[in-house]
């Protein structure tokens, strides 16, 4: 850490004259060369030297008038610096550069920028309140977010930040404090705050402690009236001081003293502490060895400026001991009286040089010896930048705490069993309930905090039809200083539902709302998230669901929880991410856009989703286009594909699977020994391995339909119905059933239909009616019953589903072709494949629908050999030979079910970028493709409806869409590898 005081002032002491209390200096020798400050010293006039200790306010968001009032300021008077706030970077950015070549010394920046920049300037990035870093037990986050902090400050020409906060916020009830500080243990703050400082200075920033002597223990706001701290001096030393003490032995640049009236240190009447000789000379310079710059606390607030004018407020609180008088709101006056003090000997020009002098040696050690015009191209992307998202994150993420966990709830299992509503109370957001319906369906409720007594009522009613309530309190995310109160509506409501309900509830406010409950144990869990940020809303859900695990430990005491309280839980499912948090370039994947968005162009598919996971986490999840060329509805990510082929792997294959692991088949014995068929036919002896490798002569398909239509393409009348009956119950597409009778045929078709000549590797879809009618008869169930109860119930994919229409609203599942040949209609919700249709929509080799993510979960516990929210579905070794190579000898690519990657001189689902043996997958008739490699611990997934309006559209298969978008993400982990 750059150690401010000890490079800065390392010879410098102050101490009173018993006659004159003022500052002197016993020595000027700060840096081995000063001749930039000696320089200066010569040329500056008695009154400039004095205009150097004012750092005046200055906004980009004002008028002109304000501009040419702050350039007379620094042409006139030669001001030392400006303090920006409100305003815009671009607009600061320009207007700092005008000031600083209007003066004739350069001018020291400074800005609040506690969680950084946003604090004063708009369109910047906006990082956690102190209160909700105080969570977090990895100090180093806070370090690196000092260090991010910095660098956009220094961007922006920022030179001080008046950040950390150092108050221990031990009054709940602090109206200006609270969540800007780092908790009420005043350890725990002096460590992060020196982490936040080293951050700062360690990036070239100076530091600004405050608000000295501390401004934890107050009720009232220092900006409105003067807040008295009635503590004793022991009790001060022994929580208000020690992160001032900490910091300044580990050379912390600046200490900004507060407007407070602390009797222990100064009984005077009405005396602000700012304005205590007492407390800033004696107390911080002396007694506590202060070598730094000490800055007022802004003085046009109302806790010194309703007892003093302005212009003997900045007097008073030089002859206090402050070096930078802030916030003056009247410089020529103020010089003024400084200088009749002068001539009246209440302080000396000496001690005004030596301040002078101590400020220039800080701009010097601020680089303002070498000042350069800022560059204004390219500020937006540098001081919203990649790096800086991922730590932000970070930081929400590690601080997300969990503070009850009845019967170990969390994160949820069993994920079967539940039926599950959220209910967000407050500010109306979406982030935390599209992150719920990522792991499991779930049911949303919306209520208002101040509801009435009936809208609570109906609430509980509907309530009651679920076994699972996680419930969410929504507060301002605004600024640090809005109510964190819950509404006692909200907690007759919560405390209710409690009663009735298993409830998981999650705060996204202050600790201190938690006050406001009247009771917590009738929750089984219970969420401290600390902010409504977006991510805090996203990382809480994953927390709920174990896609993160939670470690934060709250920061300060309530009602009901301790300081310090907070258990851990471990990740077991999907986290939802970003490319910058897996090690990832953002700008590596563009291509990935670019691909789609051109084929879309080039109505390769209306629309898309892409899904990718690297190392367990989702960090790329996109929704392109329409559902058709209309461009009526945008495809977002719940919508829902017809899957087609992909269903061999998501759902005969787990259920093939689940059987040999079960002893109920065996892979290498035949066909015959677990379906009915007469001695003569051809598919007996077929051997399970090599039917499901493609390697045992069955034919391609067979289009069942066409012997169901007429001469003129019309439906046989006698095998179809326009309306379901006891006889015609076999729907195929909408006002379509077929004969319950001839779905017995179809399977007798496959039976006795043709072999090829030779057992070479070709696909097939036969095989699977095979399989399906197999594993119906061994497990007495529908192949669709047995794959939710078995997989996708417990998993909690909620539209990995046959029969989607059944579940789902229409205008969520994209249509896929328009199918004048046999159904006469366009297909929404209804099979594409004629087959599959033709057994009522749930066919072995397809009629599966989903959206990208839950196959991506499907993918990710194969991919996790079998395992996944800590519930085993496969042993590794049954995995393990599914997916490897079957017959790769006779230049077959398959596995048992699975795809796997392409052997020299052929085509296939994979790149031509060489995945790993290991890696395996599908592809889908109908644009789809799933693809995971556990070398990489990597899943892909590809959907689109590539077949609208007409399967005819074979551009998407022709340009290799799927397999380029999966070369660029290999691209990308790859490099990240090296």
């Amino acid at each position: 850490m750059k150690k401010f005081l000890y490079l800065l002032f390392p010879l410098i002491s102050f101490g009173f004259s018993s006659d004159e209390k003022a500052i002197t200096s016993s020595s000027d020798e700060i840096f081995e060369n000063t001749v930039w400050v000696d320089s200066l010293m010569e040329t500056l006039s008695s009154d400039q030297k004095i205009a150097q200790l004012f750092m005046v306010a200055a906004y980009s968001n004002k008028t002109q008038k304000h501009q040419d009032e702050i350039l007379d300021l620094i042409e006139n008077y030669q001001i030392g610096g400006l303090m920006f706030m409100q305003g815009g970077p671009v607009r600061q950015l320009r207007l700092i550069n005008q000031y600083q070549s209007s003066s004739n010394v350069p001018l020291m920046i400074a800005q609040d920028a506690e969680w950084g920049l946003s604090m004063r300037v708009d369109s910047t990035m906006r990082f956690p309140w102190q209160m909700s870093l105080g969570a977090i037990q990895n100090v180093d986050l806070v370090y690196q977010m000092g260090l991010e902090i910095a660098e956009q400050c220094k961007r922006l020409g920022v030179h001080i930040n008046f950040a950390p906060v150092v108050d221990v916020n031990s009054n709940p009830e602090n109206p200006i404090i609270n969540n800007r500080s780092f908790g009420e243990d005043p350890l725990r703050v002096a460590e992060m705050s020196s982490a936040y400082m080293s951050g700062l200075q360690d990036g070239g920033v100076m530091a600004c402690a405050k608000h000295f002597p501390g401004h934890g223990d107050t009720d009232s706001d220092s900006h409105k009236t003067l807040p008295t701290v009635a503590h004793s001096r022991e009790r001060l030393d022994s929580i208000d001081l020690v992160p001032f003490v900490k910091l300044i032995d580990e050379g912390i640049g600046s200490i900004m003293v507060a407007h407070l009236h602390v009797p222990q240190l100064d009984s005077t009447d009405s005396l602000a502490s700012s304005l205590s000789d007492k407390v800033v000379a004696k107390l911080l310079k002396e007694e506590m060895n202060f070598k730094g710059l000490v800055v007022t606390d802004a003085l046009n607030m109302k806790g010194v400026s309703q007892f003093f004018e302005p212009g003997e407020v900045d007097l008073k609180a030089l002859l206090a001991g402050n070096d930078v008088l802030l916030f003056a709101e009247d410089v020529p006056v103020a010089i003024q009286k400084i200088k009749e003090a002068i001539k009246n000997k209440k302080i000396s020009q000496k001690e005004i040089d030596g301040r002078c002098r101590k400020i220039l040696m800080a701009k010097q050690w601020l680089g303002l010896d070498m000042l350069q015009p800022i560059v204004e191209e390219g500020v937006y992307e540098d001081l919203v930048n990649d790096k800086a998202h991922t730590l932000n994150r970070s930081l929400v993420k590690n601080s997300i705490t969990l503070l009850q966990n009845e019967n170990q709830s969390l994160p949820l299992k069993h994920l079967d069993t539940l039926n599950i509503a959220a209910v967000c109370i407050g500010e109306r957001t979406e982030t935390f309930a599209k992150t719920l319906s990522n792991y499991a369906k779930v049911d949303v409720y919306y209520l208002s905090e101040e509801h009435t007594q009936e809208e609570r009522e109906k609430l509980l009613q509907k309530l009651l039809a679920y076994n699972l309530v996680i419930a969410s309190v929504h507060k301002s995310n605004a600024n640090a200083w809005k109510s964190y109160h819950i509404h006692q509506d909200t907690d007759i409501f919560l405390q209710t539902l409690g009663i009735q309900s298993k409830v998981i509830l999650t705060v996204f406010a202050n600790p201190y709302s938690l006050s406001d409950l009247l009771i917590t144990y009738l929750f089984d869990g219970l969420i401290i998230a600390y902010q409504n940020s977006e991510y805090a809303q996203s990382y809480a859900a994953q927390a709920i669901f174990g896609g993160i695990g939670v470690n934060g430990k709250l920061p300060v005491s309530t009602k009901h929880f301790s300081v310090g309280k907070g258990l851990n839980t471990s990740k077991i499912r999907l986290a939802y991410t970003t490319p910058q948090d897996v090690g990832i370039s953002s700008s590596s994947l563009h291509r990935v856009d670019s691909i789609v968005e051109a084929s879309i162009k080039d109505e390769a598919m209306p629309g898309c989703q892409i899904f990718a996971i690297k190392d367990g986490s989702v960090f790329y999840n996109k929704s392109f286009g329409y559902h058709t060329y209309k461009k009526e509805r945008k495809v977002i990510n719940s919508d829902i594909y017809d899957i087609a082929s992909v269903t061999k792997v998501a759902a005969t294959v787990p259920s093939l699977m689940k059987l040999y692991e079960d002893k109920k088949i065996d892979l290498d014995k035949t066909l015959g020994d677990y379906i009915a068929m007469s001695d003569t036919s051809n598919k007996k002896n077929m051997i399970i391995r090599e039917v499901l490798a493609h390697q045992a002569g069955l034919a391609a398909w067979i289009p069942f339909y066409k012997q169901t239509i007429n001469e003129d393409n019309q439906l046989r009348d006698t095998l179809y119905s326009a309306s379901y009956s006891d006889s015609f119950s076999v729907e195929v597409a909408k006002g379509i059933y077929l004969n319950n009778e001839y779905v017995d045929s179809i399977f007798q078709q496959v039976v006795d239909s043709d072999l090829r000549e030779d057992k070479n590797y070709k696909y097939s879809d036969l095989g699977y009616y095979f399989f399906k009618k197999m594993i119906e008869e061994i497990q007495a169930t529908s192949l669709d019953t047995f794959v939710a109860q078995n997989f996708y119930d417990k998993l909690g994919m909620s539209t990995l589903t046959y029969l989607p229409k059944k579940k789902h609203k229409l205008d969520r599942i994209v249509p896929t072709e328009f199918d004048y040949y046999f159904r006469s209609q366009l297909l929404q919700g209804d099979v594409h494949d004629m087959g599959a249709a033709m057994q009522g929509g749930v066919g072995g080799h397809a009629g599966l629908f989903s959206n990208a993510n839950d196959l991506g979960i499907m993918m990710q516990m194969y991919l996790q050999k079998g395992e996944y929210a800590d519930e085993r579905y496969f042993k590794p070794k049954t995995v393990k030979e599914f997916t490897k190579y079957q017959f790769k000898k006779d230049e077959n690519r398959r596995g048992l079910g699975f795809d796997k990657p392409i052997l020299e001189g052929e085509g296939g689902p994979a790149c031509d970028c060489e995945p790993s043996d290991a890696a395996f997958g599908h592809s889908g008739f109908t644009g789809t493709l799933v693809w995971a490699d556990p070398e990489e611990d990597f899943v892909y997934i590809f959907l689109s409806n590539r077949v609208h309006p007409t399967a005819d559209n074979k551009k998407l298969i022709e340009s290799d869409v799927r397999t380029n978008i999966m070369h660029v993400f290999y691209d990308a982990i790859r490099t990240n590898n090296q």
